[in-house]
């Protein structure tokens, strides 16, 4: 039956609403070889229906009926690659440029050249636009550590040693990505 397979893959998401599946590599190359298949179909009916001249109606129909199951391939395939990469925008702001390992497992390799971009253009003019939505109260914060780390370079070139429990009174732009990596914690 026409379009089972981009069903298929609707329902995948469905599934997964608020987390990243796997890519589906084999169900999307599935889906797009009917399409293919669809198309090349109704080509050669159409040039029959062109070449007898007679304009068979029970041919168009059948034209119709794969046109519009390449359409509804097309708005699944469509539909899936969209709710990846909303997914995915939710959580570059969730966990900032870097992805945890078992997320990163999930992307297709065409998804993770764009996420690299998506990073750095983030960083513009030396300000991080992704790493806070309202703008800080204090430069400075008080931080502990929550795990060994080792050292921290900072942007005005001094090193710290980030131990287990261990506390800091750092910038807030540089101990921000590792509060949401979970190796610090902002003290209030």
């Amino acid at each position: 039956m026409f379009g089972e397979k981009g069903y298929a893959l609707v329902k995948e998401l469905s599934r997964y609403e608020d987390s990243l599946p796997p890519y589906n590599t084999d169900l999307v190359n599935e889906v797009s070889n009917e399409i293919k298949l669809l198309i090349d179909q109704n080509k050669e009916d159409a040039q029959m229906t062109t070449d007898e001249g007679s304009g068979a109606p029970s041919m168009v129909s059948t034209i119709r009926i794969r046109h519009a199951a390449v359409k509804r391939n097309l708005r699944c395939l469509m539909a899936y690659h969209y709710n990846r990469i909303r997914c995915l925008r939710t959580m570059r702001w969730e966990f900032g440029s870097i992805l945890p390992v078992d997320i990163r497992a999930n992307l297709s390799s065409a998804e993770s050249e764009p996420w690299q971009l998506i990073c750095g253009q983030s960083v513009t003019g030396g300000v991080n636009l992704a790493v806070d939505l309202k703008p800080p109260k204090a430069l400075y914060i008080e931080v502990r550590c929550l795990a060994d780390y080792g050292n921290l370079e900072l942007n005005d070139g001094s090193v710290i040693l980030l131990k287990k429990d261990s506390r800091h009174y750092l910038p807030r732009n540089e101990c921000e990505e590792l509060i949401r990596q979970g190796v610090l914690r902002h003290i209030v």
